[in-house]
């Protein structure tokens, strides 16, 4: 039979002596197929080696079945825990993941959203880089109806929907946390403040101040990119500050114990001198001694909540718009790195 031609559902049902259409609801699995039917088709497909051609019955349906997923940073804890929920769900509803990471550059996600728009992604979910600014790129995917959802890191936009949890909220509850602990120099440790998550942790932060008569202080935000090396960088500045601040509060828990482990080095007591509260309850946050004080960022969930919305867009369940903004609910995880007061009977 093997004459380099590909085998077809032609040959299948000539061999076999019934109609095409039996064989293809045989491949498919087709209830309507009786089991012995099924059996003869299968096994014949495998004998003469015939592979489905998903390609063509593709370009019938217009779908591809994949969605396209452009993260930041494939190595950070939070992602790759939106990135499992993301895939049960598409999994389960038999959607393949193309997974891209921008490595925080704009230009990166640029190229990656022409990357998934080149093939032909069904839909699109994005977490976006540092310093993306406009939207332009994704242009190309409104004009064809394909829907793009964005989370955790957004930004508004009249077509596209919103999945994040209200950072404000979380940040301030964090700040309120350290000055009910006695703090009154608080120093904030954050990213650029281009994306929301990192501006409306800094406005918590600021309104936790603001709400207890604090001032707020531009030399007391230090900026940096959030990793391990960037909190040992902090560190460095708190320790020349006059006099030293008495609490911490960093936009993640990478960068926190990073910060910690540098001044623990240098003679500083946690959290005697310096209490410290960070972002995401990242595993390093209960191996850091003392156990870090942090926010739980649903991030399993975040991502299955995206790929469903998507997925239900997808298959004209919902619509996607702006109003569409989704929140997840963030929950406070006070720890020892924190407590000042009372703090052997606090468990």
């Amino acid at each position: 039979m093997d004459n380099g031609n590909e085998v077809t559902m032609y040959d299948l049902a000539r061999k076999l002596n019934i109609s095409i259409a039996t064989v293809s609801r045989g491949l498919q699995d087709d209830p309507v197929v009786s089991k012995k039917t099924k059996k003869k088709i299968t096994e014949l497909a495998e004998q003469l080696g015939y592979r489905s051609n998903n390609f063509a019955r593709n370009l019938r349906t217009r779908r591809t079945q994949t969605i396209g997923v452009i993260v930041p940073r494939l190595k950070s804890y939070f992602m790759s825990t939106v990135i499992a929920g993301i895939e049960s769900v598409a999994n389960d509803a038999g959607y393949n993941l193309i997974i891209s990471q921008s490595s925080e550059s704009a230009e990166k996600e640029k190229a990656s959203a022409k990357m998934m728009f080149n093939n032909r992604v069904d839909g699109l979910l994005v977490s976006l880089a540092y310093d993306t600014d406009d939207l332009s790129h994704l242009e190309a995917f409104t004009k064809k109806n394909i829907p793009v959802l964005f989370f955790d890191r957004v930004m508004d936009h009249k077509d596209f929907t919103n999945i994040l949890i209200d950072n404000k909220k979380a940040a301030y509850e964090a700040t309120r946390h350290l000055i009910s602990q006695g703090c009154r120099k608080i120093v904030h440790i954050t990213a650029p403040p281009k994306q929301n998550v990192y501006i409306d942790r800094l406005e918590g932060y600021k309104k936790a101040l603001s709400e207890h008569r604090m001032r707020f202080l531009e030399d007391n935000v230090i900026i940096g990119n959030l990793s391990q090396e960037a909190g040992a960088e902090a560190a460095e500045v708190i320790l020349k500050m006059k006099p030293l601040p008495d609490a911490v509060f960093a936009a993640n828990d990478n960068c926190a114990v990073g910060c910690m482990l540098s001044l623990k080095q240098a003679g500083i007591r946690i959290p005697e001198q310096i209490a410290f509260v960070g972002f995401n309850n990242d595993p390093v946050s209960k191996v850091i001694e003392p156990n870090l004080t942090t926010i739980n960022y649903p991030g399993y969930e975040m991502g299955e909540v995206a790929a469903r919305n998507l997925i239900n867009h997808l298959n004209g369940v919902s619509e996607i718009h702006s109003a569409n903004t989704i929140l997840l609910r963030s929950e406070f995880i006070e720890r020892e790195s924190s407590r000042k007061r009372g703090r052997i009977h606090n468990h």
